[in-house]
């Protein structure tokens, strides 16, 4: 059979990690793939040390590579917005299938890139966009075909998960960790994406699409970060029985759909909670299949890589196939223009932590708060003063409550004479 010519653009990381798969592992890929697969041409500003790339033509412009008709298959592997966008588009205006790991160009993006390849007949594959070498994408899409999904809940970024297991185990800071996370290379200079959940909401907003059939709507996702979370949240979730996760969480309800990115408690006996260091996992439940666990490598040049080239596997199977042969990018054929719910709508069960004078009747006044709004108490400790602190701490477990409720207790909570500062809140999720 003919070969697949394959144009890489970017050859950094993962753009590296993908040749040296592709030219290290040739023939097994290709007894996978039922044909030779070549890479024909890079697009690459500069070389990278770790790459032979022997004779393979280089182009300092990207575009070439879009543009180059030899070119079957075009792999973007730059990053960001703006120009990924215009690279992806060129080489579906000229006839190319694409596959990226651009999980941002994705979220914000993928409605418009996907109507292009639709008209043009190609394919755009994202596998190694979401939890890196974790196979999720071809999960959700092919291997729960048969399920209505009714929630899914994901650790999607190895960052945030690093610096709780370090905060969890060590007892250590968020600050502390993070400079450490830097150090290692698991954060970059600036971890705003990483630690503020932006990351996560991309990834979150495609398995979202993908497990529901609705259009992609990062711009509707909830995030929030992990940078108020203290070694005493930590403490306390784990007396409580629980532990805090940087979780990606999407519900089917009623009334539309949940789509949100936060500091979540989970109790230990969900095997996701036990996921620590850098991996990630996603956990995903279907109305036939029951809950499934998804666990792995998020990132890095070798499992990155290896989703990308799994799905130049799957096109180069399936390149003379007619469009309609081919899995839809999101899976259904027809998408559900379904609601994402404000965050104030969404129901879910909550842990607080009250900072308060060590005097007699702050809890009740904080219970009868809750009480007049239907609010009900899961579990309380209280905490006295640490030695030299004035303020003690009392630390609440609710029952599920729509959010709007929750966030009117707390303004009142923290109108009292007796409590000061903010409220803690981290959200808490059983997964059932």
């Amino acid at each position: 059979m003919k070969p697949v010519k394959v144009g890489i653009c970017g050859l950094g990381t993962v753009g590296g990690g993908t040749f040296n798969v592709l030219t290290s592992n040739a023939q097994e890929i290709a007894r996978r793939a039922g044909r030779e697969i070549i890479v024909e041409q890079i697009g690459a500003r500069r070389d990278n040390p770790d790459c032979d790339t022997g004779s393979t033509a280089i182009s300092r412009d990207i575009f070439d590579v879009a543009k180059n008709p030899e070119i079957d298959v075009v792999v973007e592997l730059i990053g960001g917005y703006d120009v990924a966008r215009e690279l992806v588009l060129t080489a579906i205006e000229n006839g190319k299938h694409v596959v990226t790991a651009n999980k941002a160009l994705i979220a914000v993006h993928g409605d418009e890139i996907f109507a292009a390849a639709e008209a043009k007949g190609v394919s755009v594959m994202y596998e190694a966009g979401v939890a890196g070498g974790i196979p999720i994408i071809k999960a959700v899409r092919e291997g729960l075909a048969a399920n209505s999904i009714n929630w899914l809940a994901g650790i999607i970024n190895g960052t945030g998960n690093f610096i709780l297991t370090e905060m969890r185990d060590k007892g250590r800071d968020f600050a502390d960790v993070l400079k450490e996370a830097q150090e290692l290379g698991y954060a970059e200079a600036d971890p705003t994406f990483d630690v503020e959940g932006i990351d996560a909401a991309h990834k979150l907003t495609i398995l979202s699409s993908i497990a529901y059939g609705i259009p992609l709507q990062f711009d509707r996702c909830y995030t929030e970060g992990i940078g108020n979370i203290t070694p005493d949240d930590v403490e306390y979730a784990e007396e409580l029985g629980y532990r805090i996760k940087h979780l990606g969480v999407s519900r089917r309800a009623e009334n539309g759909i949940d789509l949100r990115v936060h500091p979540t408690m989970i109790p230990v006996g969900r095997p996701i909670a036990t996921v620590d260091g850098v991996l990630n996992a996603v956990m995903v439940n279907g109305d036939a299949v029951g809950d499934t666990l998804y666990v792995g490598a998020g990132a890095g040049a070798g499992p990155t890589a290896s989703a990308v080239v799994a799905d130049i596997v799957d096109l180069a199977r399936a390149i003379d196939a007619p469009a309609s042969a081919r899995v839809n990018h999101l899976a259904f054929n027809s998408i559900d223009d379904v609601t994402v719910l404000p965050m104030d709508e969404v129901e879910t069960a909550y842990y607080l932590r009250i900072e308060a004078q060590d005097k007699a009747g702050v809890l009740a006044n904080v219970a009868s708060i809750l009480s007049e709004r239907g609010i009900n108490i899961e579990a309380i400790i209280q905490k006295e003063p640490k030695e030299g602190e004035e303020l003690a701490q009392i630390i609440l477990l609710t029952h599920r409550i729509v959010e709007k409720t929750m966030n009117d207790a707390i303004s009142a909570i923290e109108g009292l004479d007796s409590t000061v500062g903010a409220v803690t809140r981290i959200r808490v999720e059983h997964l059932n």
